[in-house]
């Protein structure tokens, strides 16, 4: 199975914007531009709310159905390793293999000797073509790497075979994920890394590594951007090198996990993809969640209600909401409105405050965060919640596939 040149992480809470979100989708290709979903969501996010794998197939092949999408589509096991895989393969069809927990871990001392030897070749000036500049391998340097990375690459191996002798005729694609760690890969820990995939077998069309700044829930990027923009090329670059050298999959190609809305990176990233013909994927999951609650808001009424009980039950509970999310939520609590003064608001000032305009001086990047992380008080009011998506279908929707398309496609794959 072969993941297409462009495509987008379109993750979807409560399984209810599916055809919201290819609509966005089939704007891009009026354009000319074919970016292809895949619906992805954790087993945290699953436990959560209370939905399974087969739930997100569901709503994925619905939302097909309903929009005549004839582009091919993907369900994603987001965030998974070996001890929680087994409930995603019936249903899913791409496969995100998260090893950042292993990162660190020591390989047996005979893996590591053998990882070191078939590195050794390596030693010296490291050229990646139209990097710009080179880069010094010694043996320290690889027995480092091998130190940090190789534990977790054969964890990703374990995974994937287990997949494989599971999963009728191979027909997934195979991600693998390094970006919940504390300090970014180096693109010369880059490329052994995806030395020491290919020897593992893995057939990864995706990899997603971590890089520099910060990447919070909800908001723009933290961080320098143009210390960013050397990274996300010399990533590129090091992939195209690691395909030839390496004999990797020819499609592979770079994911970020944006944490949703990384917006001042999409200029430069568009600009590279396009100045070196990358392929890239984007995981902006959390975005629909927010647009439903802005959706909702926006038409008033039981709407405002519920999106305002939404956030009187969050500053209630944000310290358990913002458990799981720790270190990719930093709110300032003193920044947060008071539920009895967001209870007086209109349907203006919620969606003001809420949606990702950085220009909207009332616009609140805190408020924003912790209702990305809130989703579980909206799980938690059941049919009250997702009723009133039915019965405000089209202010939500039009949220939806606004934001997907005018905020995160357009500027990224379109330009």
């Amino acid at each position: 199975m072969l993941l297409e040149k462009y495509s987008i992480g379109v993750g979807d809470r409560f399984g209810y914007q599916g055809a919201a979100q290819l609509r966005a989708l089939q704007l891009a290709e009026q354009q000319g531009v074919k970016v292809v979903p895949v619906w992805n969501k954790s087993n945290r996010e699953h436990s959560i709310i209370g939905t399974n794998p087969e739930d997100t197939r569901r709503e994925a092949d619905t939302a097909v159905k309903a929009t005549g999408w004839k582009e091919p589509y993907h369900v994603d096991a987001d965030h998974i390793g070996i001890n929680n895989v087994d409930k995603f393969i019936p249903y899913c069809d791409f496969f995100t293999l998260d090893v950042a927990d292993f990162i660190g871990k020591t390989a047996a001392t005979s893996e590591l000797a053998a990882f070191e030897q078939s590195s050794a070749k390596f030693k010296g000036k490291l050229h990646i073509p139209h990097a710009g500049r080179e880069f010094i391998v010694t043996d320290e340097v690889i027995r480092t790497i091998g130190t940090k990375y190789l534990y977790a690459v054969k964890e990703a191996s374990k995974t994937y075979q287990h997949i494989k002798k599971n999963k009728a005729d191979d027909a997934f694609i195979i991600e693998v994920s390094m970006d919940e760690t504390d300090a970014p890969q180096t693109p010369v820990e880059l490329f052994f890394i995806l030395s020491a995939i290919a020897q593992e077998g893995i057939p990864l069309q995706t990899i997603a590594p971590k890089f520099s700044g910060k990447f919070l829930k909800g908001i723009d990027y933290v961080g320098d951007v143009r210390a960013f923009a050397q990274e996300f090329e010399e990533d590129i670059l090091v992939i195209s090198h690691a395909v030839s050298m390496f004999h990797l999959h020819k499609n592979l190609k770079l994911s970020v996990h944006s944490g949703s809305d990384k917006f001042s990176l999409y200029p430069m990233m568009h600009h590279a993809i396009n100045k070196h013909k990358a392929g890239l994927h984007l995981k902006t999951a959390g975005t629909t969640w927010l647009e439903e609650l802005i959706g909702l808001a926006a038409a008033g009424g039981d709407g405002l209600i519920i999106a305002k009980d939404v956030y009187t039950q969050a500053y209630a509970r944000i310290d358990e909401l913002c458990k799981p999310y720790a270190s990719v939520v930093e709110i300032d609590h003193s920044k947060l409105p008071a539920p009895s003064q967001v209870a007086q608001w209109t349907s203006d000032q919620f969606v003001s405050a809420l949606r990702h305009d950085q220009s909207n001086p009332s616009f609140n990047i805190h408020l924003r965060q912790m209702l990305h992380v809130a989703f579980k008080v909206a799980s938690e009011m059941g049919a009250r919640y997702t009723s009133a998506l039915k019965t405000f279908e089209d202010s939500v929707g039009t949220a939806v596939t606004g934001n997907i398309f005018k905020r995160h496609i357009k500027p990224l794959f379109i330009g």
